[in-house]
Order: structure tokens, then C-alpha cells, then sequence
């Protein structure tokens, strides 16, 4: 008789754990969109913070969306395989807030950087390196030609060679040279470049522990509807996440 309880509660102990392992190997990763904005405040935030909610449910990822930066602690952020900071703009965290996203990149996760990102803590040099540039200026929004250099990256393995679309386009200052460059832009194809011949739109790079992608596109709400884009994003946040 104790022979059988005791090969029932093991039979009961597996049970438990294979159920377990079932539900953590369906649970799906999480994404936080973070968009706060001190500076100038892009249109198009709400529609690309809807949009990457919709791209997660077809694409495998569960995606919050906020703009309170008191959210920015250990324990909230340990939920999260990847944070996108949306068209973030101005100084948007305090002391500790940045000291939590540091240990949280530092702990292997990931970082995505979407237009703006680059507009945005521009006294915070951990943050300059991650991101990778700093916007330093524009010209009128327009169509121009990008060159993708690296198609070996989910965000640009589905692009022409050369890519085609209207937007808005930065120029950057204070370059982190160690990123991998994935496209530039071609300053011939439109008016107002003030960079020459090379002059990146989107790059990659393992920092201080984690990862971090970003992209200059997305300045209009119609990018949030270009399929070509939208494959960008995903494929950056997959990078984002280490998969």
C-alpha cells in the first residue's frame, strides 16, 4: 500500500511538472512599447503603438503600451524580453528609472529604437551608445532611396536592394561606430542630406550585455500600413528578443 502512494505522488509530481512546462513553453514574450515624449510630439504614436499591438497577435509576442516612466523599475521590467521606445522624445527618465534599464539591457535583454528614439536623452551617454546616433537634423519630408547593405537580418531580409519611400529623414551626429549598418540612405535621391556618401537609416548591436536595433524610419502614420515596414519592425523586435 505505501508502494502505490508513493509511485502515485510521483506519477502526481510529473504530472504537475509536464503541465508546467506546458504552459511556460505557450506562454508567449512580452513587449513594452514605451512612448513618452518632453520635446516634440509625433501624430503618429497612437497608430504605431496599435499597430505593433495587432503585429505581436500575428506574430508571437504579447505587447503593453505606456508612457509612465514609473514603470521603469527591476521588477516590472524583468517581464519583458524586449523594450521599444516609439518616437520617445526629450528627456523621459529619472536617475533611477535609467539606472533600472541599464541593469535590465545588461541582464541580455533587448532594445528597439523606433525614429525619434534617437531625439531623446541626449545627456545620457549609455543611452547615445545604445541607440547609436543622435538626430541632428531634416529636411522636408519626401521620397528617397535606401540602399539595404545586410539583408542576413530579419528586419531587411524581405527588402529590395534598393528601397524606395516617403518619409522623414535624419541626419545624426555623434555616431556609435560599432554598430553593424544595415541600410543607408542615398543622399543623391532627394533634397537636404547633409551627411555624403555614407549616411545610415538603420543598424544593429550586442551593448553592455543585451541588444539594441534601431531604425530612422516611421516619421508618418501611412508607414504604419506599409507591409514592407511593418516586417521591419517585426524583425526587429524578434532580434530584439534573441530570437
Amino acid at each position: 500500500m505505501i508502494q502505490r502512494s508513493k509511485k502515485m505522488l510521483r506519477l502526481s509530481v510529473l504530472m504537475l511538472l509536464t503541465m508546467a512546462n506546458v504552459m511556460c513553453s505557450d506562454a508567449q514574450p512580452r513587449v513594452l512599447v514605451f512612448s513618452k515624449t518632453t520635446g516634440f510630439r509625433h501624430d503618429n504614436i497612437e497608430k504605431g503603438a496599435e499597430t505593433i499591438k495587432q503585429l505581436g497577435a500575428t506574430h508571437g509576442f504579447t505587447v503593453d503600451h505606456t508612457e509612465d516612466a514609473s514603470l521603469f523599475t527591476d521588477e516590472n521590467l524583468k517581464q519583458y524580453r524586449a523594450v521599444v521606445f516609439l518616437s520617445t522624445t526629450g528627456t523621459i527618465l529619472d536617475d533611477q528609472q535609467k539606472a533600472a534599464f541599464m541593469r535590465y539591457i545588461q541582464a541580455g535583454n533587448g532594445f528597439v529604437g523606433i525614429h525619434a528614439a534617437s531625439d531623446t536623452e541626449y545627456e545620457w551617454p549609455w543611452y547615445g551608445k545604445l541607440v547609436g546616433g543622435y538626430f541632428l537634423s531634416h529636411p522636408q519630408v519626401q521620397h528617397a532611396d535606401i540602399h539595404v547593405v545586410d539583408k542576413s537580418h530579419p528586419a531587411t531580409k524581405h527588402l529590395p536592394d534598393v528601397w524606395n519611400r516617403k518619409d522623414e529623414w535624419y541626419d545624426f551626429k555623434d555616431l556609435n561606430d560599432e554598430v553593424t549598418l544595415l541600410m543607408r540612405l542615398d543622399e543623391t535621391s532627394y533634397q537636404g542630406g547633409k551627411m555624403g556618401d555614407y549616411h545610415p537609416m538603420s543598424w544593429y548591436h550586442e551593448y553592455d550585455g543585451g541588444r539594441a536595433f534601431y531604425t530612422a524610419l516611421g516619421h508618418t502614420k501611412e508607414s504604419f500600413d506599409e507591409p514592407a515596414f511593418q516586417q521591419h519592425i517585426v524583425g526587429a523586435i524578434h532580434y530584439a528578443m534573441g530570437n
